[in-house]
């Protein structure tokens, strides 16, 4: 399970490049209730979507040379300049070298061997989200990649993942997992899947973030309302939860997540 109580390797922050950070903002208040805090002047547009004055993600306005809409992940680093190394002896890219944000943490930017985006954050005054897990948080993230078994070394190699495996209640095969090192099934906070099982083509490999919701259902027909995009309507999956897969109306992909309560 995602906490706050982040340690090497972990999701620890996420954060949405998108070309109207005012537009983006309107989409997720009404579909989540954040509100964007600009991080002022000398951060360069940068702020934080924050959820009853905790922050849940960051955000900024992108040009189309910056790149595309999208979710950015961060995992956890204890040396942004060490995991650097990793990624490119792994066979990944840097696309941001290790750069210092003020004295809040150490930031780069990387695509996997596959061309996935991700990034690391070593933490300095600010330690990751406020909230993740909560309804309307960040609650899991998924790789969709070409190679899952290529993925899996890389990141593994990057970050010292681990693995488990949940079969398909069909039969149809299993879903693989991951979590820090040392810590445990319990911790799990992610899965890679083959790209092929994507619900619309695709352009190519990407994280998929999940956000926690009360109710997936209304949440989707809440999306559509504010012009976002339904890539898969809500499905059930025997003892996780109800869950779809989205876009908000810039592009930028993510999924809900209503999970299975606890004596329900």
């Amino acid at each position: 399970m995602l906490t706050t109580r982040f340690v090497t390797g972990t999701p620890n922050w996420i954060d949405l490049g998108t070309p109207d950070i005012e537009a983006a903002s309107t989409f997720y208040g009404g579909l989540f209730g954040w509100t964007f805090q600009s991080a002022g002047p000398e951060a360069g547009g940068y702020g934080m979507f924050q959820l009853d004055g905790k922050t849940v993600a960051g955000g900024m306005t992108v040009t189309p040379e910056q790149g595309g809409p999208g979710w950015t992940l961060y995992f956890q680093s204890p040396d942004a300049d060490a995991t650097a190394k990793a990624v490119v002896q792994g066979g990944g890219s840097v696309v941001f070298e290790p750069m210092d944000v003020f004295e809040l943490g150490r930031m780069a930017v990387f695509t996997d061997p596959a061309g996935a985006a991700f990034a690391t954050w070593q933490p300095g005054q600010v330690k990751g989200l406020d909230v993740v897990n909560d309804a309307r948080s960040l609650c899991w993230a998924e790789l969709y990649t070409s190679d899952p078994g290529a993925g899996l070394r890389f990141y593994s190699g990057v970050f010292g993942w681990e693995t488990s495996t949940m079969p398909f209640p069909d039969g149809t095969g299993s879903y693989t997992m991951v979590n820090p090192a040392g810590a445990g099934a319990e911790a799990m906070f992610g899965g890679i899947v083959p790209l092929a099982a994507d619900p619309v083509e695709t352009e190519g490999p990407y994280w998929l973030p999940y956000f926690e919701v009360e109710d997936c259902d209304a949440s989707v027909v809440k999306a559509a309302e504010l012009g976002g995009k339904v890539r898969m309507p809500p499905v059930d999956m025997e003892g996780v939860g109800r869950f779809a897969k989205l876009a908000d109306p810039a592009g930028g992909r993510f999924a809900l997540m209503q999970g299975v309560q606890e004596g329900g």
